[in-house]
């Protein structure tokens, strides 16, 4: 089981994101999965470590967005890499 959870500070900024109106829907979304794992007993579904892993790879992803995406996925069930 995975026993990180999301910081204070990192959660301060998902919020953040969350209320920004100009925010982008994966940034939106990276925002609210880190927010929810405020909680050490949560844990990143495997559809959102996909969604975080396909924001670290892109080119068009802001430094911000990558920041969230490396939090989710530090929180995510890993199985054996493909």
């Amino acid at each position: 089981m995975v026993k990180k959870h999301t910081s204070s500070r990192k959660a301060t900024k998902a919020a953040e994101i969350l209320r920004d109106p100009n925010a982008s829907k994966i940034a939106r979304s990276l925002a609210g999965s880190a927010l929810r794992q405020t909680d050490p007993k949560a844990v990143t579904s495997p559809e959102m470590a996909e969604k975080a892993a396909k924001a670290l790879e892109s080119g068009s992803t802001s430094k911000e967005t990558k920041s969230l995406a490396g939090t989710v996925l530090t929180q995510a069930e890993h199985s054996a890499r493909r």
